[in-house]
């Protein structure tokens, strides 16, 4: 299944896509996709429903994050060897496991917002994970079954803040707007391989991002088992996986966003996104 939230910010509906790729109103069967609507037992339900008959919703609504109410977004650093070398760092031994604010989280195709004097704003294109079941000290060979399903996310990045101002990289991480996701849930029934998507950005329409998870250092799976050693992941939680090559901190000189920069980003099967970038605003 394909799983959406729809409308106006604050007031998003359920929804998901049908087979014909029409957008059908969940509203009347569920109140929201979050938490406690994203469990096996839960999910088995949904897909018993005869679609055909759920109400069409007419239009282009905007889409919102698919997933409601996420209690943590954790993020893997330097999870491609390419970009790693991109950016200059050694290839990690563990996971590089980083926290995004959760008040960063929007819609994808919302505007990104620069922030107040940014001139290292970045994109990334990557693999969400959406967690289903609680997860704690879960194997490698289990951790799949943990998972509701997958999303695209573009881990927009501020460098400076990052690495420049101490500390650890959250800083330059969850600033507002820096958490696009979506436009779907797509449930882990419709993904039988994780590590074999292609995804791709593209900077003011020239491809600047072209990749596949098959490249990652750490997979899908140990990620799962791996952040579940340290903290417990519970439904609704989402993990963003790594970027392959192609970000602006990597380029030769170094570009990064401004003002009008449109992003267009995609992973096969998991759907596209669009931001236009703005200036900082209260």
């Amino acid at each position: 299944m394909k799983l959406v939230r729809y409308g106006n910010p604050g007031k998003e509906k359920p929804g998901l896509i049908d087979d014909n790729g029409q957008l059908r109103d969940l509203s009347g069967v569920l109140k929201d996709i979050g938490p406690e609507q994203l469990g096996d037992a839960a999910l088995a339900k949904l897909r018993k429903l005869k679609t055909d008959k759920l109400p069409l919703v007419r239009g282009k609504p905007r889409y919102g994050s698919p997933v409601a109410n996420v209690g943590k977004f954790i993020a893997i650093g330097l999870n491609y060897a390419d970009h790693a070398a991109e950016s200059g760092a050694p290839i990690p031994k563990e996971p590089i496991v980083f926290m995004k604010a959760t008040s960063c989280i929007q819609g994808p195709n919302d505007p990104v917002m620069l922030p107040k004097g940014s001139v290292k704003t970045d994109w990334e294109v990557e693999l969400g994970v959406v967690i289903g079941t609680r997860a704690r000290y879960v194997s490698q060979k289990d951790a799949l079954n943990f998972v509701a399903g997958y999303c695209t996310i573009n881990d927009v990045s501020e460098r400076e803040y990052q690495t420049e101002r101490g500390g650890t990289w959250d800083k330059g991480k969850g600033c507002d707007t820096f958490g696009p996701i979506g436009p779907w849930l797509v449930t882990r029934d419709e993904v039988p391989n994780p590590q074999k998507l292609a995804m791709w950005l593209d900077l003011n329409g020239k491809r600047v991002q072209t990749g596949s998870t098959k490249t990652m250092i750490f997979s899908v799976a140990k990620l799962v088992s791996y952040v579940s050693q340290f903290m417990t992941l519970m439904p609704g939680d989402v993990i963003t996986t790594g970027t392959p090559p192609g970000v602006g901190l990597g380029m030769k000189p170094p570009l990064y966003l401004k003002k009008g920069d449109v992003m267009t980003l995609g992973i096969d099967g998991l759907g596209d996104q669009r931001q236009e970038v703005v200036p900082f605003k209260l």
